[in-house]
């Protein structure tokens, strides 16, 4: 059975540290580019971080570039976005997002986490 799975989420100051896990079962995640979307309330989802199957080349939406890492270990099937320095406007559902690297109709989502950041 394929799942994903997103946690981590939670309050945290701004300025502060948060580590979003996404778990996945019933595929390797070394097959799948993995990327963190988010989704704050009354914007469209936006691509924050992506992380390739094959040689794990990252990249980064401006916004987060410097202060977030999206990191993989292909042991445990998990990923990961560590989240540094966060601001207001990072307050937003995180979700988790697999795509086969040879077919990219094949895709997974995950349920989201929410992540507020407040004072």
């Amino acid at each position: 059975q394929v799942q994903v799975v997103e946690s981590g989420g939670g309050l945290v100051q701004p300025g502060g540290s948060l580590r979003l896990s996404c778990a996945a079962s019933g595929f390797p995640i070394n097959e799948y580019t993995m990327s963190w979307y988010r989704q704050a309330p009354g914007k469209d989802r936006e691509l924050v971080a992506v992380i390739t199957g094959t040689y794990g080349v990252t990249n980064y939406a401006d916004s987060v570039k410097g202060r977030f890492t999206i990191s993989r270990d292909n042991y445990k099937n998990t990923v990961y976005l560590q989240m540094n320095s966060v601001e207001l406007q990072d307050t937003a559902v995180y979700y988790c997002k697999a795509i086969h690297r040879s077919w990219p109709d094949v895709a997974y989502w995950g349920q989201g986490t929410q992540v507020t950041v407040s004072s």
